[in-house]
């Protein structure tokens, strides 16, 4: 039976090519994302081509008990969930305090706080008894600094992160690492900056800056590093990091 490696929001950018760099490495790669069954399917598909092991799943986080139900109904039928990758946005794009509404606000808290929360929740007993698992987090910029217009973003991944620092300070000593990746720079990713952008502003993007200038962060190398996070001794965890290009001013210079 091969460890399981659970991704909470596996789209086309980070969390896809994670889930397809553990399925290369031996994982079983189980995929979860809100919609697109069709891309769901080609995902696992490319991966099992490839001669890994994966499965999708379309997921609600929002809904009651869906996070939970999935986490019980893989550790039943697929094998044990060895490292899980958080890797749900709560981007609502730029919005002025007047023009945030309470439900908006309230939802980038219950995807990317209590989300998380409630992944904790659920696979962290397991991990406990068999002293051993691996808890990534993708977390943003706004996970530690606010900008005007991110009310809702700061405030969620601001949490995110405290709540990553809290896992880590009760679950560490039991063998579980948790990891709090911040993703400070724009990604090359379709399904998230290609929709913010629109098709043909995100094309003139990568022509700019990414494609073979490296000036987007590519989520194919961005995996390597989940990866490697994820099989560090735990005598050298890494707890926090940040990930920019080379051609990104860190979030402290501006």
């Amino acid at each position: 039976m091969k460890p399981v490696c659970l991704v909470v929001g596996a789209g086309a950018g980070i969390g896809g090519n994670v889930g397809k760099k553990f399925a290369k490495e031996g994982y079983h790669a189980v995929l979860c994302r809100r919609s697109d069954k069709e891309g769901l399917d080609k995902l696992t598909q490319a991966i099992e081509a490839d001669g890994g092991a994966a499965t999708g799943y379309l997921l609600n986080a929002i809904e009651d008990n869906s996070i939970e139900e999935l986490i019980e109904s893989v550790e039943a039928d697929i094998g044990p969930i060895e490292v899980v990758v958080f890797n749900l946005g709560a981007q609502i794009g730029d919005r002025s305090l007047s023009n945030t509404t309470q439900k908006a606000f309230e939802m980038g808290w219950r995807l990317a706080t209590l989300g998380l929360f409630r992944v904790a929740s659920a696979v962290c007993p397991s991990m406990e008894k068999r002293g051993r698992g691996t808890i990534l987090v993708t977390s943003a910029t706004a996970g530690v600094r606010g900008n005007a217009g991110q009310h809702s973003h700061a405030a969620a991944m601001g949490g995110r992160r405290m709540l990553c620092q809290s896992l880590n300070a009760e679950f560490g000593p039991k063998g579980i690492h948790v990891a709090n990746i911040i993703v400070d720079g724009a990604v090359d990713a379709p399904d998230t900056l290609g929709k913010m952008l629109g098709a043909e502003k995100f094309q003139k993007l990568r022509e700019d800056r990414g494609l073979e200038n490296d000036g987007l962060i590519v989520p194919e190398k961005l995996a390597e590093t989940y990866f490697h996070i994820a099989q560090q001794h735990r005598s050298t965890w890494t707890h926090e990091l940040d990930i920019r290009s080379f051609t990104d001013l860190a979030w402290w210079n501006h």
